[in-house]
């Protein structure tokens, strides 16, 4: 099985190396995708950047059948045919599409956050994820939908389906008109409850038509690569989706899934 949402040094946030992600992920049994952060005219200067000759330059030679390499890039209305060369002119196995961004703030800090209800903020930055999905038709899946649930400024900060069920459809119809993926990211299934508003979610993905998934734990240490893969499959077998990856930028399929 493949985590497919890794990230390492090149990362602004991590400081990883290829060698103990490496070391980690055998020791898990387990194949891996680094996915570094390129989040092109982010609003701190040389944040969430990586120079990407040199990215293929250094890992290059680890790349195999349980190594790839790919990349997380920030969907932002302002970069979008610079983001489209950048996918078009290098090599990566696979390219997840990320919201990091709403109204040009970053959704860790509790900025974006002031002066809005928890529907307004929740509905604002799904709104931008459609709108980004309708012009970044070069991603291969999109991750973590529910990215603002880990930082959300609220004293309830889940997801809820029912609560943007309209938004959500519409996102999960234009993925799947797209040919998509939807990431199953796994950073937040140390919690029941999250996950049981996960599986509400990807279950209304199947019932549109989703077929696939991607699974990544978003790890930026060694001890998270993998991490609630056992609970991934089992919600991906509760919603019948099936769990593939990308090799050159082509779905590929693990028998065992």
């Amino acid at each position: 099985m493949f985590d497919t949402h890794v990230h390492t040094v090149f990362s602004s946030d991590s400081d990883m190396s290829i060698e103990s992600a490496k070391k980690s992920a055998e020791g898990k049994g387990i194949s891996f995708i680094i996915t570094e952060h390129m989040d092109l005219n982010f609003p701190k200067e040389d944040l969430f950047r990586f120079d990407v000759g040199r990215y293929f330059n250094e890992y290059s030679g680890w790349r195999g059948d349980n190594l790839l390499l790919g990349i997380e890039l920030g969907m932002k209305k302002d970069c979008i045919e610079d983001a489209r060369k950048l996918i078009e002119n290098n090599a990566f196995d696979y390219v997840i599409g990320s919201v990091h961004l709403v109204e040009n703030k970053d959704l860790y800090y509790p900025d974006y956050y002031e002066g809005k209800t928890k529907h307004e903020a929740y509905l604002k930055y799904l709104q931008v994820m459609l709108d980004d999905l309708k012009r970044f038709d070069f991603i291969d899946s999109l991750g973590h939908i529910d990215y603002i649930a880990r930082y959300g400024k609220f004293e309830d900060r889940e997801l809820y389906y029912k609560d943007f069920s309209d938004i959500i459809d519409e996102i999960f119809v234009k993925l799947i008109q797209n040919d998509k993926c939807l990431e199953l990211n796994t950073r937040r299934f140390n919690n029941e409850d999250s996950i049981k508003n996960m599986i509400d979610v990807y279950k209304r993905f199947g019932e549109l038509g989703g077929k696939y998934i991607t699974v990544g734990s978003d790890a930026h240490d060694p001890s998270a690569i993998g991490a609630n893969f056992k609970c991934a499959e089992e919600v991906a077998r509760i919603c019948n989706l099936k769990i593939v990856y990308f090799k050159d930028r082509a779905k590929e399929y693990d028998k065992n899934f």
